[in-house]
């Protein structure tokens, strides 16, 4: 498994991986068209998490990365339950706050997807607060839970990883 910067290229495999099915009602789809205007802007990075064959596994977008306050908006593996989700964080993180010197890190995560939630708050993200009703899906809105991690938090709790 390997983690690397995304290239124009690689716009199609991620929309793959969003598009995957078991993904509809936990991660936002964007077109192929909103994806290459988003990673043509050097505000924005993706990363695309690599199986050992080479193959797209998942990827993360990083939104404001010379904004001092990086938004993680989108992270999805294709396998879960392997790791992988907790690799891709960890070296989004590092992006956030050892390349880009950010001084938050902060997501949001739709209030009833558990798993996801474990994994920011296991990782060290906190709980702000729920933004209700902020998320329109197949016609219904849904709350999101707004999650942060300080550049503070993040030393004490990864210096090991930096």
């Amino acid at each position: 498994m390997t983690i690397r910067d995304a290239v124009a290229t690689d716009i199609p495999a991620i929309y793959a991986v969003e598009h995957m099915p078991e993904f509809h009602t936990f991660v936002g789809t964007w077109s192929m068209d909103e994806h290459e205007a988003a990673l043509a802007d050097r505000n924005n990075r993706y990363l695309l998490l690599q199986d050992e064959k080479g193959q797209a596994a998942g990827y993360a977008i990083l939104r404001g990365v010379f904004s001092g306050s990086v938004e993680l908006k989108r992270l999805a593996v294709v396998t879960p339950g392997k790791g992988w989700g907790r690799q891709l964080l960890r070296f989004a993180a590092h992006r956030a706050f050892e390349d880009f010197k950010a001084h938050r890190l902060y997501l949001d995560v739709y209030v009833d997807n558990r798993r996801a939630r474990h994994v920011y708050e296991s990782f060290g993200f906190k709980r702000e607060g729920v933004m209700r009703e902020a998320s329109l899906r197949d016609g219904e809105y849904f709350d999101l839970v707004l999650m942060s991690l300080l550049e503070h938090e993040y030393r004490a709790l990864h210096s090991a990883d930096a």
